[in-house]
């Protein structure tokens, strides 16, 4: 039985390999864009991603998936996308069957991102994943295997990554024009509204630091341009306050990097933050709005002088030069610039930090 077992799974293996292989073929096809089935249709979905894809020079809108059938109906008839092309969670494996579909990007409740993942690359499609990438650094290794071992590209939708300011902050951080980083300071945050799943910790896996925290923790760590050997922090939630009946509110958390840098950053759902500043010998920059949607602002003082930095708008949003990432990468044979190796380091932070917050110390990180 175990030698028919593995001879299946190693049949299977090789099935969905082959569809992955197909997949890069037909993105590489003339005059045809690559087709994304948005998992999951909520208001980031909706407001900021569907709309892009209009913009996309590789990719396209072809599918919708959602638990909501009045949702499919309105989005699909929007958007164009036909009957056909609509499925419920229950029915979602038939996607696989779907050749218009080379991609999902999955945009739903934390907890869910796993599931819907790993689903995909077993019907041999390549993956966008919101962040964080899961709920657990488990889950995000569970993730990372089922897409290797399918064949298939997983991509974590972290869209600073592909935002002119932050890829400028992180070339001058990077560069020495500041000096060698000593200080970085990086915090995120807004008052949170009741009644949303992110409150919920069986839909979300934890409060604000998984939500708006991990831009404090990511940027640090792009910023930095190294990764953190430890971690340190403190959290205090308002157990009175009903929103948090089962996530945190706030915490505070520091990494040590090892060329000497530190990084205070914080996390908050009843302060608002969106900003960060790298500080060195010769000078510091700060930008905030730092990761917003829009109307990013960058300061770099040098020379006893601070200037205000006046980008070119760039010729695709960072929305739509995120979307255009993962065809791009496929088509090339590349890895993501933000592959699901890049989600799975965050996880084992956050870990991190809930433990030290938990246990009052500092917590050794590894690579």
């Amino acid at each position: 039985m175990a030698a028919n077992r593995r001879h299946v799974l190693a049949g299977m293996g090789a099935t969905l390999a082959a569809g992955a292989l197909m997949g890069r073929a037909r993105a590489q096809e003339p005059g045809r864009k690559f087709g994304y089935a948005i998992v999951g249709l909520g208001s980031y979905a909706t407001r900021q991603i569907m709309p892009r894809l209009k913009e996309c020079e590789h990719a396209r809108l072809v599918a919708l998936v959602s638990g909501t059938p009045a949702k499919l109906e309105q989005y699909g008839a929007e958007y164009d996308i036909p009957a056909t092309h609509r499925y419920s969670y229950a029915d979602y494996d038939r996607i696989r069957d779907n050749p218009d579909i080379d991609a999902v990007y999955v945009i739903l409740p934390n907890s869910m991102h796993a599931e819907y993942t790993i689903r995909a690359a077993q019907a041999g499609k390549h993956v966008m994943c919101e962040k964080p990438m899961a709920v657990s650094a488990a889950e995000a290794e569970a993730m990372i295997a089922a897409c290797q071992q399918a064949g298939v590209k997983l991509m974590i939708g972290y869209r600073s990554h592909f935002e002119v300011h932050n890829l400028h902050a992180m070339e001058l951080a990077r560069s020495g024009v500041l000096g060698a980083t000593r200080i970085i300071t990086s915090e995120h945050g807004f008052n949170a509204q009741p009644n949303q799943w992110r409150l919920d910790k069986p839909l979300s896996g934890g409060g604000s630091l998984m939500d708006i925290g991990i831009y404090s923790l990511n940027a640090a760590r792009y910023l930095a341009g190294e990764e953190p050997v430890e971690v340190s922090a403190m959290e205090f939630t308002d157990r009175s306050d009903p929103r948090f009946a089962t996530v945190e509110d706030r915490i505070n958390f520091q990494l040590r990097f090892p060329g000497g840098a530190l990084a205070s950053c914080v996390s908050s759902y009843t302060s608002n933050h969106n900003t960060y500043r790298v500080h060195g010998p010769d000078g510091w920059l700060r930008a905030e709005p730092a990761t917003s949607y829009t109307d990013h602002q960058m300061w770099v003082h040098r020379d006893g002088k601070t200037e205000q930095v006046r980008l070119p708008t760039p010729a695709k949003n960072q929305f739509v030069a995120q979307l255009d990432h993962l065809p791009e990468a496929i088509m090339a044979g590349t890895e993501p610039r933000t592959s699901g190796t890049e989600g799975l380091r965050d996880m084992r932070i956050i870990e991190a930090i809930y433990q030290s917050a938990r246990e009052g110390r500092a917590i050794p990180l590894t690579a």
